[in-house]
């Protein structure tokens, strides 16, 4: 999936996504951007997060990692990242960059 514009975008630089329903519930869903790609992530509850998908670490894919709580474990080698904030949980050290992201109406809207 890559970015493009549609009519449900706002000025202030939100990308309407795509609908929650699309991401698996403990899950994620990649997105092609200029400055790479970015993970969507579900949560079990229902919460979004998003963030570059490049472990801290080696640049493992986070997509493609386990989601449990607030957190995603690298499919590399075991990193837990904080979903929240990009940071690698203790005793591991490094962070990805998160990126706004909220829910309005059922669709995830991403801030680029």
């Amino acid at each position: 999936m890559t970015l493009r514009k549609t009519d449900a975008d706002t000025d202030a630089g939100w990308k309407t996504i795509c609908a929650l329903d699309d991401i698996p519930v403990l899950g994620a869903r990649v997105v092609a951007s200029k400055s790479g790609d970015i993970a969507i992530f579900r949560t079990a509850d229902d919460e979004v997060f998003a963030m570059h998908d490049k472990c801290p670490h080696k640049n493992g894919p986070l997509s493609q990692g386990i989601v449990h709580g607030r957190q995603v474990t690298c499919p590399l080698h075991g990193w837990k990242i904080q979903l929240d904030s990009g940071e690698a949980a203790a005793p591991d050290v490094g962070c990805t960059k998160p990126f706004a992201v909220k829910l309005v109406d059922g669709q995830v809207l991403l801030k680029v």
